[in-house]
């Protein structure tokens, strides 16, 4: 040990109980950053692992295409010029011809999956009550390859669906409003149609309440004769090898390919900006903890400087020079903020696991995700983030009092005349 932090050890256990206040305003800083650091970022990837598990990473919704605008322009002398341009863009409802450009997706190793899909609203109805919903035509085998709806299946089974003829997948929440269950049947149709009748044959959550309440799950020729639609989809469903980069491959798709191509960061930027200004103001709310931990720890060295102000003049007049005193009082800022950063860690990663062990009532938040517990985080981030803002703030807060007491000369302690 140096002798520098030998005496900074000694100073600072002559303050214990202002040590131990300082102390204690780490620990709860950097505990307290960690834990609502790990809670708001676990549940915002448990929203984004349901939402890229029920619609995948990008749809691709609309043929994109040129139209040219004209426009007439008068000039002095009467005559009258008409313009075009070609410049203009509409988009084309729908996809007719998905096969041609499911084989280019297919080429691109980006992507992992594509999924036809056929979308219509249409009234439903059993044997007691009638409602209204949304019809999803999907190839079964291939939406398991962009979704987690195998996953979501609470009762009955994907084997199920795929083995009977006019089998049909249904929400929790619209089973439950049309007072069904598994095998019961439901009559499906459009725009007063003829009723076309289906068997349920398995009973979904996904755990966002829009869905739940509204989906039911076709074979793509089934959903094709009920909103009558021959030919065609409503868009594709695309999974990523990389979800992040969903921006990226959207762009390329509509570059490439000329349709309109929509990524989950977009489809759910409310919600993402929702997370992020919920994580910022829990960071700003916690580093008050921190911030008083640097007051704190000004406090303790201040005191120390009065208190020590001899010690400090016989330092001096044995030798010591101006950096070597700032480095003794450093150094009990340093002692301080390793012992109070470690115990943090450590505190913040034993409650995170237990808040991980928490049921969470009611299954989840409504409307968003469902889960049994707490969702949280584990990343290492969160620590050196944690530990980051401790040392910032504590550090600062200690240049001061160390600044002063490097300025003290002997000559001005022994006369009194120190400031």
């Amino acid at each position: 040990m140096s002798p520098n932090l030998r005496i900074a050890f000694r100073f600072l256990t002559a303050k214990k109980r202002a040590m131990v206040m300082s102390l204690t305003c780490i620990v709860l800083g950097v505990g307290l950053f960690i834990i609502t650091q790990a809670t708001t970022t676990g549940f915002q990837d448990l929203f984004i692992e349901t939402i890229i598990g029920a619609d995948g990473a990008v749809l691709i919704q609309d043929k994109i295409q040129s139209a040219r605008t004209s426009f007439e322009t008068e000039h002095g002398s009467g005559v009258v010029i008409e313009t075009t341009q070609d410049n203009a863009v509409k988009l084309q409802a729908g996809i007719e011809e998905p096969a041609g450009l499911v084989a280019a997706l297919d080429d691109n190793p980006a992507v992992v999956g594509v999924s036809q899909v056929l979308k219509g609203s249409v009234d439903i109805s059993s044997a007691v009550r009638s409602d209204t919903g949304r019809v999803y035509g999907i190839n079964i085998d291939q939406h398991l390859k962009v979704s987690n709806l195998g996953a979501k299946i609470v009762e009955g089974s994907v084997d199920d669906f795929r083995n009977r003829p006019a089998g049909a997948m249904i929400g929790r929440e619209l089973a439950d409003r049309l007072l069904i269950g598994l095998n019961d049947f439901i009559q499906v149709s459009q725009s007063g149609a003829t009723p076309q009748r289906y068997r349920v044959m398995a009973i979904f959550v996904t755990g966002i309440s829009a869905m739940d309440r509204e989906r039911i799950y076709l074979s793509l020729s089934d959903a094709a004769s009920v909103l009558h639609r021959p030919t065609g989809v409503s868009y594709l469903q695309l999974q990523l090898a990389d979800p992040a980069r969903a921006p990226v491959e959207s762009a390329r798709i509509v570059d490439e390919l000329r349709y309109n191509a929509q990524p989950w960061q977009e489809r759910e930027r409310s919600w993402l900006s929702a997370f992020s200004a919920l994580q910022v103001s829990s960071a700003i709310t916690v580093l008050v903890f921190t911030l008083i931990a640097g007051v704190a720890m000004f406090n303790t060295l201040a005191m120390i400087v009065i208190e020590k102000t001899k010690d400090i003049a016989i330092l001096r007049s044995m030798g010591y020079e101006r950096a070597d005193v700032t480095r003794i009082f450093l150094w009990q800022a340093v002692i301080v903020l390793t012992i109070g950063a470690v115990i943090g860690c450590v505190f913040g990663a034993a409650s995170t696991y237990g808040i991980s062990k928490m049921p969470l009532r009611n299954g989840g938040i409504s409307g968003i995700f469902s889960a049994k517990y707490y969702v949280v985080a584990w990343d290492v981030w969160h620590y050196v983030e944690a530990v980051s803002t401790a040392v910032v703030m504590v550090m600062l807060a200690s240049i001061i009092p160390a600044r002063r007491a490097a300025r003290l000369e002997p000559g001005d302690i022994v006369r009194g005349t120190a400031q």
